[in-house]
């Protein structure tokens, strides 16, 4: 038998599409006051919102609507996740010798990171492993090869980082600043060998410019073969040390410059190149080593929104149900699968990549609302709902709503693209009773819509929805 909170959430998640059928309440008038300052009409929006557990929404404005909800979508893909593989779930990154050559195998692991890619040789190293007499073979072949569209014309921003089954480190560099005097001083972190920096940079007066503000100061323009980053323009010495992360190299490359970098340290020798490959029958395991494990790994990915691993998660998920080498339609058959036996009634939901970096994916409010009532009746509850922004506390809501009452009494996942905003979550009102809470803004001025969905979670969380 059901305990009872678990059958009670469960029934109202499969009658919530039904519930809000008949259910017109329109937008609080907090919330239609900074659309309306925002010059966003409100038939733009789409909002629920619900007491975990109850049978029915306590607000439902244009729920059924079917909207891009930018990254609020990893919210799919992380439950799916946990249900389908298991909080424990672990990558592996396979090291072989076959001859000469040694052969790295990836998973998708998403956080191989430059320490964890340090630790990687280092057991090499630990093993025996001295020398390596051949080449460095990249066996990738648990993803299958994909085209990769980009989201804007920033080709090498971390977040268009294409999925691949031996990603290190993003593939990414941090550009560091620092002024000294009337001139600045100029990094990269890792210092890969071959990478050029034209650096002209001279300090100046003035605010520190944000976003694509500072690179249009600092002149930055960059170049994949051979890497090369230049920053010939201004620098405000308002900005103090400032950094940029940058994805300019190859997979192959920036995993062979990483090895020499790194190995060469560590006092070993390689004179030969990093090419892809696959890993031979009479290939030696010499080590394998473990990600972090999956209920870990989704705390980044809500928590700081991060693209790439969404979509290595998203590709593991295809691969682990569906077989590799890992195709994104598996991953869309398998979440659509969990979501029916989960009751939850989606049939406007597009699913292309899993990270919501797409203006094709696609799902309504209420089919939100409806997943997020089925994870708080899952086994898997605590690890999804800590994974999630504390309001004015860390991740990407860490400063918003600082001076409310909602402030540390919400998790919210945040969504942007630039005709999309969103929240998505759980706040927990003043009274002590815990909402699911969901709005989405798709409209060319959605990116003001910040203000509004705000308004949404203080008014729960005054519980006004409780009235």
């Amino acid at each position: 038998m059901l305990y009872p909170r678990l059958f009670k959430a469960l029934l109202a998640a499969a009658a919530l599409s039904v519930a809000i059928a008949g259910l017109s309440a329109g937008l609080p008038a907090p919330v239609l006051k900074e659309l309306r300052a925002a010059g966003i009409p409100d038939s733009s929006a789409a909002a629920v919102v619900q007491e975990v557990g109850a049978a029915a929404p306590s607000l439902a404005f244009r729920a059924p609507a079917t909207m891009n909800p930018a990254s609020v979508m990893k919210l799919v893909t992380t439950y799916a996740g946990l249900e389908l593989l298991g909080p424990a779930y672990r990558w592996k990154t396979d090291a072989y010798l076959d001859g000469d050559d040694l052969v790295l195998r990836g998973h998708g692991d998403p956080k191989l990171t430059y320490e964890g890619f340090w630790l990687l040789l280092r057991a090499l190293r630990a093993r025996g492993l001295r020398e390596i007499k051949g080449d460095v073979v990249l066996d990738r072949s648990f993803f299958a090869d994909q085209p990769h569209a980009l989201i804007d014309d920033e080709p090498f921003r971390p977040y268009n980082v294409a999925p691949d089954a031996l990603l290190v480190n993003f593939k990414a560099l941090r550009f560091g600043f620092v002024p000294e005097g009337p001139a600045v001083r100029v990094f990269a972190e890792p210092a890969l060998p071959g990478l050029e920096i034209v650096n002209s940079l001279k300090t100046v007066d003035g605010n520190c410019p944000e976003g694509r503000a500072f690179r249009d100061a600092i002149q930055a323009t960059f170049e994949a073969q051979p890497p090369r980053a230049s920053f010939t323009g201004s620098y405000p010495a308002a900005c103090g040390e400032r950094d940029l992360n940058v994805a300019l190299h190859t997979p192959e490359d920036y995993v062979g410059a990483m090895i020499r970098l790194l190995w060469t340290e560590m006092g070993g020798s390689w004179n030969g190149k990093a090419r892809d490959g696959a890993v031979s029958p009479g290939a030696r395991l010499l080590y394998s080593q473990d990600s972090e494990p999956l209920g870990e790994i989704v705390r980044d990915i809500n928590k700081f929104s991060n693209n790439v691993m969404a979509r290595q998660l998203y590709l593991t998920i295809a691969a682990e149900l569906g077989g590799a080498p890992a195709q994104p339609e598996a991953a869309a058959f398998a979440i659509k699968q969990l979501l029916k036996r989960k009751n939850i009634r989606a049939p406007e939901l597009v699913i292309e990549n899993g990270s919501g970096l797409s203006r094709g994916e696609r799902m309504s409010a209420a089919s939100l609302a409806a997943l997020l009532q089925a994870a708080w009746a899952s086994p898997v509850m605590p690890e999804f709902i800590a994974s999630l922004p504390v309001v004015a506390a860390d991740g990407t809501m860490r400063r918003r709503l600082r001076t409310e009452g909602v402030a540390a009494s919400a998790h919210i996942k945040t969504g942007l693209l630039n005709d999309a905003r969103a929240i998505a979550g759980y706040v927990l009102d003043r009274r002590g009773h815990r909402h699911v809470v969901v709005m989405i803004v798709n409209h060319p001025r959605a990116p003001e819509a910040q203000a509004a969905l705000d308004a949404l979670l203080a008014w729960v969380y005054e519980g006004a929805s409780r009235r």
